[in-house]
């Protein structure tokens, strides 16, 4: 059976290495931290998942841990009253067809890591470089890098002409907390979008000591929300979540009285550059090394994409490697399999960049209408699982208003 390597021990590249197991194949993986250090280390992301991304999983039995995190259940959006402080000039929710989980990534991938070494697979601790790089293609069939962080990702050169960003668009925070008051009559995803600040969401997830809540703060560069570079501890940093809470969501404050955090660990700022690589790399030795997931396609945080996209390329490089057979894995295959993937994580890309400028006037009049039509905020809130149901009418003004008079008809 042929031998494969995998860079990168996150959703992506565990998601694949396991499934490639599960098919014979002989999988090296090769990550810096072991199941203990990314234990006791801090959170990595906010990671909600949707149900067609949770379904990858399942087929591949993975889902450890779906009985025990909890649902959500909806979507929901607010936007504050310019005029009115404290108020909200908009405010609807939907129910999710199917529900939404984040499994905290400290709880799973070590899981997923222990699996993979119990099923035979080679695990190897160390930090990858050129050097690494050659040694892996040599003996293996196929390389790929599936980590998203680290030097070794910027050696993929970056796609000009599908990166729209050349800088970072938001700084990031995330918030890890219990005792923050469930949302009724159910659980959500509460979007609030403060205009020319940023973005608050939170939703329920499952973290090292239970059910919790994570809140991400997304603030304007140079905003009031682009805050956390004075904060030193993980008090501190929880203080300045509930400080923004009340200044800009204050509606979402009263849930928050009673929260503490989850752990020491579970907090994280920072920020990085939306942008698409270009999925092959061409070592020294004339050796190729094909990249997957958020080593190509850095998404940022607001629409909740990131675990989803990667989740959904691993399900296409399996299939792409199963169908390759025997054959060589050249630079035209690599090639070919990231177009198969772009199809999809283009239009998450073009849908989530679209968030990160002032919405234009349809956006706002569909939104805006979505409180006043139950079946447009579903039809939002449910393209949330595969944002290709945003086409055309996120993007095109005249398929918008045609697609808002048709619900407030049938509404009507």
């Amino acid at each position: 059976m042929r031998r494969i390597a995998i860079v990168g021990a996150g959703q992506a590249g565990l998601q694949l290495a396991l499934g490639l197991q599960a098919k014979g194949y002989t999988v090296t993986l090769a990550t810096n931290r072991s199941a203990d250090q990314v234990r006791a280390g801090k959170v990595m992301s906010s990671q909600c998942m949707f149900n067609s991304a949770l379904q990858t999983e399942r087929d591949l039995g993975l889902n450890l841990w779906e009985e025990h995190c909890p649902a959500v259940e909806g979507i929901g959006l607010s936007v504050p009253a310019a005029d009115r402080p404290g108020e909200r000039a908009l405010h609807w929710s939907a129910r999710l067809e199917r529900y939404a989980q984040a499994v905290d990534q400290r709880l799973k991938m070590p899981a997923w890591m222990d699996l993979f070494v119990q099923r035979g697979g080679e695990l190897q601790l160390l930090d990858v470089g050129v050097a690494e790089l050659e040694a892996l293609t040599a003996r293996h069939d196929l390389v790929l890098l599936a980590a998203g962080k680290g030097e070794v990702v910027n050696l993929f050169e970056r796609d000009a002409e599908r990166s729209r960003f050349s800088q970072p668009q938001r700084a990031l925070a995330l918030t890890y907390v219990h005792g923050m008051a469930p949302m009724a009559p159910y659980s959500r995803v509460a979007f609030n979008l403060i205009p020319g600040v940023g973005e608050y969401f939170v939703f329920p997830a499952l973290t090292l000591s239970g059910p919790c809540e994570i809140m991400v703060f997304e603030g304007v560069p140079g905003g009031p929300m682009d805050c956390w570079g004075d904060v030193q501890t993980p008090q501190q940093h929880l203080a300045r979540s509930l400080e923004l809470v009340q200044r800009f969501a204050p509606w979402e404050a009263e849930r928050c009285r009673q929260v503490q955090l989850t752990d020491a660990g579970g907090v994280l700022a920072g920020r990085f550059t939306p942008m698409v690589r270009k999925p092959v790399l061409t070592l020294p030795s004339g050796r190729q090394v094909f990249g997957m997931a958020d080593a190509l396609v850095v998404n940022d945080p607001i629409t909740g994409q990131g675990s989803n996209n990667a989740a959904k390329c691993s399900q296409v490089y399996l299939q792409a490697i199963l169908d390759h057979g025997d054959q060589a894995f050249t630079p035209a295959w690599m090639a070919q399999t990231f177009e198969r993937y772009w199809a999809y994580a283009g239009q998450v890309v073009a849908w989530t960049n679209s968030l990160l400028t002032p919405p234009p006037a349809h956006v706002l009049e569909l939104l805006g209408a979505a409180s006043q039509c139950q079946s447009l905020a579903a039809l939002i809130s449910n393209a949330f699982d595969d944002p290709r149901g945003f086409q055309p009418w996120w993007f095109d003004a005249d398929a918008c208003q045609a697609l808002i008079a048709h619900h407030l008809r049938l509404a009507a």
